[in-house]
């Protein structure tokens, strides 16, 4: 989201490079599941070839309530209500997508937006039926990566 609202799709950094096939791709949330994220370093730094980790990770301009002191518990919000999904793309393996985060709560990601500022101002600087228009725009999306990546992992691509 910019300032006034991103109208299109995120990009799909790790999309993108999982569609080469030989690249390590893995996204994490520290707070979301630290095992996870030591499982994905490990693999990647194992991997003889290019990897690349993306992690969420929130900052001071989301403009958290509570502060950054809450940036564990955000973490866990992001990926239960499905705006973040973790998972891990090792092509050395015969299934190389693993999805590592349960399905999520869509449901539960319009608090977990209004819990920052950088979304909450959307109903104030667009109104209330284009930020909710945004919003659900932003689900949608969310919903339709995550139904790619397990079209993925099932067909073990």
């Amino acid at each position: 989201f910019a300032a006034g609202g991103k109208e299109v799709k995120k990009k799909d950094l790790a999309a993108i490079a999982m569609s080469y096939g030989y690249i390590y791709v893995a996204q994490i949330a520290q707070g979301a599941d630290y095992n996870q994220m030591v499982k994905a370093m490990t693999e990647a730094e194992s991997y003889p070839g290019p990897s690349l980790i993306i992690a969420y990770a929130p900052c001071a301009e989301h403009g958290i309530r509570g502060g950054l002191g809450n940036h564990q518990q955000v973490q866990r919000d992001a990926v239960a209500s499905g705006y973040v999904d973790l998972y891990r793309y090792d092509p050395r393996k015969e299934t190389p997508l693993q999805i590592d985060s349960k399905a999520p709560d869509y449901d539960k990601m319009r608090d977990f937006m209004l819990h920052e500022n950088r979304f909450a101002q959307l109903v104030k600087l667009k109104g209330a039926e284009a930020a909710e228009a945004m919003f659900e725009a932003t689900k949608r999306d969310a919903m339709r990566r995550r139904h790619r990546l397990e079209s993925l992992a099932d067909k073990g691509e």
